[in-house]
């Protein structure tokens, strides 16, 4: 994907306590590399201590939203500190973040919809598997759930609606598909995307800093594992035996599920 020469910015209201710098309207690499370098430049300002009364900042897909202390600052002076940031959006080129190999296992009680999205998309289960797995994908935000990754891109051929009628229970670590994207639930929750496996790594712990194992801009490659091996290794890293940062991929070699 060729990148864009500039990426626009627009500035929308979001109560008297923040404000939203909109990149676009649709799912994208440069629109997230856009929204990220923002937040950085953001992030760094602030540890210079040089945007008083900033609370947080949220990323989207597309977009930024900037909470502030009125009491402290204004909208208006906000903005002005962070205009030579917003001008220089452009051409967003994306980060190359870090890179994880997690185990998934795609059999029986793990993947409840397979069959479903063998028969919805005319592919066979070992298909659905092969592409999926088979496929890089990019942390494009977290939400819905603390340390829920919503990751894209997913291969054509999956794209899916999501269930006409959602499950109330979703399990813990169900690796999951919608429409371009796939995902994977940190904790049971009602959902409404197909479950095609289940990964045993703990997506997130309020006593790490940070909580969230994942983060915009990381990539993600899912490896196949039996049920065995994935009652074997969901048992390992309860019992703390392995720590979830092992899955991270720093020479190209496969995780501790091979």
């Amino acid at each position: 994907m060729a990148a864009e020469p500039h990426v626009r910015s627009r500035l929308l209201d979001a109560g008297d306590a923040a404000f939203t710098v909109e990149f676009g309207d649709r799912i994208d690499v440069q629109l997230l590399a856009a929204v990220n370098a923002l937040d950085q430049a953001i992030a760094g300002e602030r540890a210079a201590g040089r945007l008083d009364g900033l609370i947080e900042t949220m990323p989207t897909f597309r977009s930024l939203t900037v909470f502030f202390d009125p009491l402290v600052t204004g909208r208006a002076q906000l903005i002005e500190s962070l205009e030579p940031f917003l001008d220089a959006a452009g051409p967003a080129v994306p980060a190359e973040g870090r890179r994880w190999r997690l185990p998934v296992c795609y059999e029986g009680e793990a993947a409840p919809d397979l069959d479903e999205v063998a028969r919805a998309t005319g592919l066979g289960r070992d298909a659905v598997v092969a592409l999926h797995s088979g496929t890089e994908v990019r942390v494009y935000m977290l939400g819905f759930l603390p340390g829920f990754p919503f990751m894209g891109d997913v291969p054509a051929p999956l794209r899916l609606p999501r269930l006409s009628e959602p499950r109330l229970r979703v399990p813990a670590g169900s690796v999951a598909i919608a429409g371009e994207l796939t995902a994977i639930y940190p904790w049971a929750s009602p959902g409404g995307w197909h479950l095609l496996g289940r990964c045993p790594v703990p997506l997130f712990d309020a006593r790490l800093d940070p909580p969230s194992l994942l983060a915009p801009g990381d990539r993600v490659c899912f490896d196949v594992v039996s049920t065995g091996e994935f009652e074997r290794l969901q048992a390992a890293m309860r019992g703390g035996d392995i720590e979830p940062a092992s899955w991270l991929d720093t020479t190209g070699a496969r995780g501790q599920g091979e």
